[in-house]
């Protein structure tokens, strides 16, 4: 074990939305019994895109003792694409453009790279 930074999901505070599942490209987070569950702490990087998009604000990023992670593992993990993430502005999907999940107006929400700088600047 190894101390790292590692996402911490409160299941008193997650109502099982799912929406953290997507963000996660290493396969670390699924649904488990109407939660969502850190399944394989080796697959977790610790970057934290899931905390973006959580409507209930149930991720946290925690400092703590945590096996490796493991990259090769986490580039094996199937990848899925979520066809009903868009982004908010012009609806493109994660075929058509790189998507980023992002807060605006206490809301989270997706948005293309074309659209991010918009957001940005006005």
């Amino acid at each position: 074990m190894t101390k790292r930074l590692i996402v911490k999901i409160d299941e008193e505070k997650c109502t099982g939305c799912g929406k953290c599942v997507s963000p996660c490209a290493e396969g670390a987070i699924q649904i488990i019994n109407g939660k969502a569950k850190v399944v394989a702490e080796e697959l977790c990087d610790g970057m934290g895109f899931c905390i973006g998009v959580c409507p209930e604000g149930a991720i946290t990023i925690e400092e703590r003792e945590a096996i490796p992670f493991d990259l090769r593992k986490a580039e094996s993990q199937p990848k899925t694409t979520d066809v009903s993430i868009k982004c908010f502005s012009c609806g493109c999907g994660e075929q058509d453009n790189y998507l980023m999940p992002v807060r605006h107006n206490m809301e989270s929400l997706w948005v293309c790279t074309k659209c991010l700088p918009r957001l940005i600047h006005g």
